[in-house]
C-alpha cells in the first residue's frame, strides 16, 4: 500500500474515534445518566479532554490524512514527486498535533479515574453527607464496596469509570495511530509515494 493510501486508512480510523471521544465527554456532563447542576459535575469533565483533546484537535490531522491520497504530486519546481513528498512531510506536523491532543485527553482521563467522581458521599465516621470526590486515593478501583457510599447521582461511579476508561483507551489508540503516521510521513517524504501519480506519466509518450 502506498504511503498516501495508508495515511487515508489512518484518517478513516481516527474520525470515528474522535466522535466517540466527544460523545463520551458529553455524557460525562450527565453523571449516572442524570441531569445535575453544573457544580455537581466532576471537575475533570470541565477540562474537555474528550471534546478538545481527542475530538477537535484530532479532527484536523484526520482530515489531512484523508486528503493525502488525492494530493496532486506532479509538476513541483521541476521535480515531479516533490508535491507528494512535501504533503507527506507536512502531515507529520498534524500528526504531532494529534499526539498532543490525545495525550492531553489521556492525562485528564487518568487523573479522573484515579480521583474518582464527584458525588454526595456518606461519611460513616461522622454520619454526615457532603458533595466531594471521596476516592482521591484510587482505592475504589479494587473495592467496589466503596461505591455504595456515593448516594447521588445513582450509578455515578460506574458511569464515571466506564466513560473515562473509554476516553483513556481511545486516546492511547489515537496516539499510536498518529505515531504510525509520523513514520509513514517520513518514509513518504524520503522515498516518495510508491503509487504516486507521476509514475503513470513517466511512461506516456
Amino acid at each position: 500500500m502506498c504511503s498516501g493510501g495508508f495515511a487515508k486508512c489512518l484518517g478513516i480510523t481516527l474520525m470515528p474515534l474522535s466522535i466517540v471521544c466527544v460523545l463520551c465527554n458529553i455524557l460525562l456532563f450527565f453523571p449516572g445518566g442524570n441531569i445535575v447542576d453544573s457544580e455537581y459535575v466532576t471537575k475533570q469533565v470541565w477540562f474537555f479532554g474528550g471534546i478538545l483533546g481527542s475530538g477537535v484537535l484530532m479532527i484536523f490531522p484526520a482530515l489531512v490524512f484523508l486528503g493525502l491520497k488525492n494530493n496532486d504530486c506532479c509538476g513541483c519546481c521541476g521535480n515531479e514527486s516533490c508535491g507528494r513528498r512535501f504533503a507527506m512531510l507536512s502531515s507529520i506536523l498534524f500528526a504531532a498535533v494529534g499526539v498532543l491532543g490525545a495525550g492531553y485527553s489521556v492525562v485528564v482521563s487518568g487523573v479522573a479515574i484515579s480521583q474518582g467522581p464527584l458525588c454526595l458521599f456518606n461519611d460513616t465516621s461522622t454520619n454526615e453527607t457532603t458533595w466531594t470526590q471521596p476516592f482521591a486515593n484510587g482505592d475504589y478501583l479494587s473495592n467496589k464496596y466503596l461505591w455504595d457510599y456515593c448516594i447521588e447521582p445513582k450509578n455515578v461511579v460506574s458511569w464515571h469509570l466506564s466513560l473515562f476508561s473509554v476516553l483513556l483507551v481511545m486516546g492511547l489508540i489515537q496516539i499510536a495511530l498518529c505515531a504510525i503516521q509520523v513514520v509513514n510521513g517520513l518514509l513518504g517524504a524520503l522515498c516518495g509515494d510508491c503509487c504516486g501519480c507521476c509514475g503513470g506519466s513517466d511512461g506516456a509518450v
